[in-house]
């Protein structure tokens, strides 16, 4: 029997935390053979999980920073654990680990975009260190695991590794059970919508552009952009209001399950602009509750949304409200992309993610 930790300390987040428990939650169902220790924030709550008792979790409470707090204090509390194999959940990790290791490298957005609300040379200082630690990291561990061929692809050429030891593993996206909440101030106004964060990648410049230009011919069309107002996000909100559209451009900041559910189950569209995705998860998850997706072609979005979705050049802020205006204004073109939605979000599955993480896992401790 073989120890296993998974870093997991993003599990409670909204972006890799769905990928970590889905991670966590069937490699319970999986393997009841190894031991697997769970490392997590401290507030993180383990019980609605239900593991089984050969999982357990440990409060792990070094922020994912790239501080010496974390790349020591981190080192320590995994060394003391004593595991045959460790998986970092992702490429932030202590560089000074010399045990056998497996990561999950999502992306290399941080490596090609810069902040655009940060200091320029506090940007490139992170964006130097953050390339350096990918590198490292994609050559020290035993193998790698992207979400998608695209981020193999990508990541192989970056690091200069065989493309070989990555392991492409497809995430996937759950139909959310929370009880249905309205979004307050949308009402019963068609609207499209976005989620997620609002750094410069995410291309919700050119978003609202495209919006402003739908206003035109639909006046009743809202926009909601959902996700926590931080100051990128301030950045948007400044936009919309010198282009006086705050009337018709909701920001709800983080919502709930049950307000999420009820957005994708409401909306027009879900439009996911993004310049940069290791494997696009909100337009999956969008897709499976019924959601038509108008998405951008970039990186690997057309890899993993096939032909459910209507795809637009980022770039093209006319191409973008066009694709938006053709899927809003043909109820046909709707109920096709519905239904075409559907279907690809069910070809993909956690648990075949699980089988295929513990296949590596056993591979790496030659079992």
């Amino acid at each position: 029997m073989a120890h296993i930790v998974i870093d997991g300390r993003p599990i409670n987040s909204s972006g890799y935390g769905r990928y970590l428990r889905g991670l966590v939650q069937n490699l319970a169902r999986l393997d009841s053979q190894n031991s697997y220790t769970i490392l997590t924030w401290p507030d993180f709550d383990s019980r609605a999980m239900n593991l089984p008792v050969n999982f357990k979790c440990v409060a792990s409470d070094y922020p994912i920073s790239g501080s010496f707090r974390e790349q020591l204090g981190l080192l320590r509390q995994i060394n003391k654990l004593k595991p045959d194999l460790v998986h970092f959940g992702v490429a932030q990790q202590p560089v000074l680990y010399r045990g056998k290791k497996i990561t999950t490298i999502h992306d290399l957005t941080t490596v090609r975009f810069k902040s655009a609300t940060r200091n320029i040379l506090v940007s490139n200082l992170k964006q130097f260190v953050y390339g350096w630690v990918i590198k490292k990291v994609a050559r020290s561990s035993m193998a790698i695991i992207a979400p998608s061929k695209f981020v193999k692809k990508d990541l192989a050429r970056f690091a200069g590794i065989n493309p070989a030891k990555v392991g492409v593993v497809y995430e996937a996206a759950d139909r959310i059970t929370a009880r249905v909440e309205p979004v307050p101030r949308v009402g019963d106004k068609p609207f499209i919508m976005y989620v997620g964060r609002a750094m410069p990648h995410k291309n919700l410049k050119r978003l609202v552009g495209a919006f402003e230009m739908l206003k035109k011919n639909s006046p009743d069309l809202m926009l909601v952009l959902a996700g926590k107002l931080d100051a990128n996000y301030k950045l948007v909100e400044a936009l919309v209001s010198d282009k006086r559209l705050a009337h018709s451009v909701v920001f709800p900041g983080h919502v709930s399950e049950g307000q999420l559910r009820w957005l994708y189950e409401n909306t027009a569209a879900y439009v996911f602009p993004s310049l940069s995705e290791g494997f696009g998860l909100p337009g999956l998850e969008a897709m499976a509750h019924g959601a038509p997706v108008v998405s951008s072609k970039a990186t690997c979005l057309p890899e993993i949304y096939g032909d459910a979705a209507v795809y637009f050049d980022p770039l093209s802020t006319n191409d973008i409200a066009r694709k938006i205006n053709s899927v809003i204004t043909s109820q046909s073109l709707r109920t096709q992309m519905i239904k075409r939605g559907r279907s690809q979000a069910a070809r993909y599955s956690w648990k075949t993610m699980a089988k295929q993480t513990l296949e590596i896992y056993k591979q790496a401790l030659g079992i």
